[in-house]
């Protein structure tokens, strides 16, 4: 197949690692595929070097394909994509984020590509937006469900929140999760105590750990709320800020007001292969994020054996479930967060249980391989007008 996906920003997140490493998969099984972005800047780094870097993978700029919303850029995005899928000639598109999946679905659909897929990895609309905003999402995503024969969504609570909404129909969706390369988390070949002597960390330091940009809606904020008063009491406890963002320089001044400086460690801007090695050194992922799709940080945490605490959105019950792989508290709750990751410092045995069955359940679910098999199936239902069980490959049924 010529296959083409269309991403908006390529920075280093989720939703972008997801897409890349579709396209790696595809490539690597003899596909034609194409990956088409728009501009990237900002502190969070860049996927290109590796998309680049693979060779087989060609790699197409969209100059106009922001991420604001600006209704004449967008406009001229919207017809830049159609001028590259009428050269490029895919059989499939496959959409990815809110922008480049509203115009890349209507392009493509105005081109008539046999198969238009997009992948649904959080919510555009959600509330902490404006309500202006949330209407303006909502009605677009509906106009794009019309214009595409499958979504493919990366949690449950992903398909269950967009047919609240009535996008789409439910035969359109297909549940697919967001698969990783697992073996370098499964099997971490990093020495816990260098890693730790590497950025300043004692063996006897109990160490709670984030993975994610220094923005809104990460809970940054939360875990100083929750955690500052802890470890004024507790000298042990440290905590190690993995990601780079445009609320550092904001954030580490509360650090410097709350008397935390050399409590608090980041790294900044790390590639996505060191990830493991953070890990490594981490007691505890708490991951206090608003709003999400399903966290991959989550499920890489736990693929490392390291115990989680996480707050209870979107997608994330669907890899930490609350009592059995991990803990779940409300987003924005400080004192259940507080209690939560206490709890798990203070019974370091009923945490490592936790942390053990849900390394069982990710190594089962998030493999690359399988998300890549999962996604061919979707192709092919569209393809040869059969409805085709991504998760069973039984055709007829389908998972919606």
């Amino acid at each position: 197949m010529r296959i083409m996906h269309i991403s908006t920003r390529l920075i280093l997140g989720g939703s972008q690692e997801n897409t890349v490493l579709s396209c790696e998969g595809q490539a690597d099984r003899g596909h034609d595929v194409a990956l088409v972005y728009g501009p990237i800047y900002g502190p969070e780094g860049s996927m290109l070097e590796r998309v680049r870097a693979h060779g087989d993978i060609e790699a197409i700029e969209s100059p106009n394909l922001i991420r604001e919303i600006h209704p004449w850029r967008d406009a001229r995005a919207g017809f830049e994509l159609r001028r590259i899928i009428r050269r490029w000639r895919p059989d499939v598109v496959h959409t990815h984020s809110s922008k480049a999946g509203i115009l890349g679905r209507w392009a493509a659909w105005r081109e008539r590509v046999p198969a238009v897929v997009h992948t649904v990895h959080g919510p555009p609309f959600h509330r902490f937006e404006r309500r202006w905003r949330n209407m303006l999402y909502i009605l677009t995503e509906r106009f794009a469900a019309r214009r595409c024969h499958r979504i493919v969504c990366v949690a449950q609570a992903m398909r269950d929140q967009f047919l609240a909404k009535r996008i789409g129909r439910a035969e359109q969706y297909d549940i697919v999760f967001s698969g990783m390369e697992t073996d370098p988390f499964i099997n971490n070949a990093h020495d816990r105590g260098e890693v730790r002597r590497s950025i300043g960390l004692s063996d006897e330091a109990y160490v709670v750990g984030t993975v994610a940009r220094l923005a809104e809606h990460k809970g940054h904020d939360d875990l100083l709320d929750a955690l500052g008063p802890v470890m004024q009491q507790r000298p042990e406890m440290h905590l190690l800020w993995v990601g780079d963002g445009w609320w550092r320089q904001r954030l580490m001044q509360r650090v410097r007001d709350m008397g935390l400086e050399g409590r608090v460690i980041t790294t900044g801007l790390v590639p996505p292969d060191a990830i493991p090695k953070y890990l490594q050194a981490m007691d505890l992922l708490a991951h206090s994020s608003y709003r999400e799709g399903l966290p991959r940080t989550v499920t890489q945490a736990l693929l490392s054996a390291v115990p989680v605490v996480a707050t209870d959105v979107d997608g994330t019950r669907e890899i930490c479930i609350d009592g059995e792989t991990g803990r779940l508290v409300p987003p924005g709750d400080a004192a259940a967060l507080r209690d939560a990751i206490c709890w798990m410092m203070d019974h370091p045995a009923d945490a490592r249980t936790l942390a053990e069955a849900g390394r069982s359940q990710a190594a089962r679910q998030f493999d690359a391989a399988v998300m890549i098999d999962a996604l061919e199936d979707v192709y092919a239902a569209v393809l040869n007008g059969a409805d085709i069980d991504c998760r069973t490959g039984r055709v007829g049924g389908g998972t919606a």
